[in-house]
Order: structure tokens, then C-alpha cells, then sequence
């Protein structure tokens, strides 16, 4: 395990905006919880809570990913509307200490669905 440091900085931030996931037409998730998570040089992503997530449309797969800074995620895949989209979203289930704030909270690829921030 991994900590952040100067070089490689790690923050989590309540989003302070209304967060609409959309894939194929159907509204996945909708949450003014969200939780912004910035790493290094990458770039922001929103977590949004599981509580505000239409879980129904996703089934989680075997697939697996290990961050040294965050720790191992899970991956989902989902399907709408006659549409699916293999592994497009991920949640770090037992996280390390430094992703704590994202437990129980699903990120998703923006080039897979919509991913709108509102003020």
C-alpha cells in the first residue's frame, strides 16, 4: 500500500453539484452526494453513492483492477434499453485508509456514459 505524496497527491471532495449519469436514454444514477477524487495528473472522478444508483441495471463481473494508493476495485457492467457497456463502472469495496471517503461509492468511464454535473 501506497500514500500520497507531493509528487503523487490524492484528494476526495464533496461535489457540490447535482450529478446525472445517463447510458442509452435511461438514467443510471442521480445524486447531489457525490464525491470528487483527484489523483496526481489524472484526471477528476465522480463516485457517486451505491443509495443513489439504479443498481437493477448492473451486474457486477470478475473482472478486477489493484491501484498501490486505493486498492482493489470491483467492476459492473450495465445494461439499458436494449444496450449494454461491459465494465463501465468500478468501486473500491475494501479500500485503502487514503480511499476511505469512496467506499460504497461507484465511479464510471466518461467515455462509456453521460456523466453531467449541474450547479
Amino acid at each position: 500500500m501506497k500514500q500520497p505524496t507531493p509528487e503523487h497527491p490524492i484528494a476526495i471532495e464533496r461535489n457540490l453539484r447535482s450529478v446525472t449519469v445517463s447510458f442509452s436514454g435511461a438514467t443510471l444514477a442521480q445524486s447531489q452526494r457525490a464525491m470528487t477524487l483527484r489523483e496526481a495528473s489524472y484526471p477528476p472522478v465522480v463516485y457517486v453513492p451505491r443509495e443513489d444508483v439504479d443498481m437493477t441495471l448492473f451486474q457486477r463481473t470478475s473482472h478486477s483492477t489493484h491501484c498501490p494508493y486505493k486498492g482493489d476495485a470491483s467492476y459492473y457492467t450495465v445494461e439499458a434499453n436494449g444496450q449494454r457497456a461491459e465494465n463501465v463502472a468500478w468501486s473500491y469495496e475494501s479500500p485503502y485508509p487514503t480511499a476511505m471517503p469512496v467506499k460504497g461509492y461507484l465511479a464510471f468511464y466518461t467515455d462509456r456514459v453521460r456523466v453531467e454535473e449541474e450547479a
